[in-house]
């Protein structure tokens, strides 16, 4: 069976592909263009897509009777592949959970803590060579600890993140989601969303993303947030309407973000850029050597699966 993998992995996950497999390594970090995706489908057995890739009904529509059988997507989120459209033409789909929880929720709280505490603004002052010296009153921030936190998502990163949160800053832990969750810490359950973002001094986003969350922050939801509040984002950049967000930011009407993805990624609006009370990374969520090899190993482990027959460890 041929492999597809559409980028770059680390050393060790591409070393176990060439042992195992005939696969094509595709050296390219740009995501697939439309003509690649259709011979990916055409030419190959299993793909390994990542992030960008968009594997959407209608390709799969302009690929009939593919020779592709599984989509062996690298990472938790899936939301650039029309799932029911693949299943349709035939092709399994699988994902990587678990391997990415602990690295996202880091992030989420190196974004809180950094635009809490005005740490990047801080940075680029000491860089510029204008830091004049301490004194009583520089670039005051948000105390972090004794503080609440409001989770949009309770999976497996908004529990990592509220544990972090609860035993590591003391902060009170609140949250939305379809449902109540049992979980081995406190946390109050919020079913209505804005009536949490009204009562939080922190918004962290964590849930999946597709179309039931596009938009789900929006200038409504943002409106309802206490003017000294902070939004993080870590989920996906299609959760925010962008627009809504800027104009929040502009106004006043929240006090800062902190984000690592983007509505339209990787284009961030300059508007973004150059606002002071904004933290911007790279989607550097799972952007750690060992959560990225564990991330390629746990898609082989699937792609093995699919060759040998034998059950798929992680279908979506």
């Amino acid at each position: 069976m041929k492999l597809l993998i559409t980028r770059p992995m680390t050393d060790a996950v591409e070393a176990r592909a060439r042992a195992r497999f005939d696969v094509e390594l595709r050296s390219a970090t740009t995501p697939l263009t439309q003509q690649e995706m259709q011979r990916a489908l055409a030419e190959f057995d299993i793909v390994v897509p990542t992030l960008g890739d968009q594997f959407s009904a209608g390709l799969f529509a302009q690929s009939p009777n593919p020779r592709c059988k599984l989509l062996a997507n690298f990472g938790v989120g899936y939301n650039h592949i029309d799932v029911e459209a693949a299943r349709a033409a035939g092709i399994a789909v699988t994902n990587t959970p678990g391997a990415v929880t602990d690295a996202t929720a880091d992030i989420a709280l190196t974004l809180l803590l950094t635009t809490a505490r005005r740490a990047g603004e801080g940075e680029r002052l000491v860089r510029s060579g204008q830091w004049q010296g301490w004194h009583p009153t520089q670039m005051l921030g948000h105390h972090v600890t004794g503080k609440t936190v409001g989770i949009v998502g309770m999976g497996r990163i908004g529990q990592a993140i509220a544990r972090r949160c609860q035993f590591g800053f003391g902060m009170r832990v609140a949250y939305h989601s379809r449902n109540a969750k049992e979980l081995d810490f406190e946390a109050e359950y919020m079913p209505d969303l804005l009536s949490l973002v009204a009562a939080v001094d922190f918004v962290v986003l964590a849930v999946p993303g597709g179309a039931e969350t596009r938009h789900l922050i929006d200038a409504r939801v943002l409106a309802a947030m206490a003017p000294s509040a902070l939004l993080i984002n870590i989920a996906r950049g299609e959760v925010v309407d962008e627009v809504a967000l800027i104009a929040a930011l502009r106004s006043g009407q929240i006090a800062g973000a902190g984000l690592d993805v983007y509505e339209f990624e990787p284009k961030v609006p300059q508007a973004l850029c150059d606002m002071e009370n904004v933290t911007l990374l790279p989607h550097l969520g799972t952007a750690t050597e060992e959560v990225r090899s564990d991330m390629g190993h746990m898609a082989l482990d699937n792609v093995a699966a699919f060759v040998e027959g034998r059950p798929l460890p992680n279908p979506v």
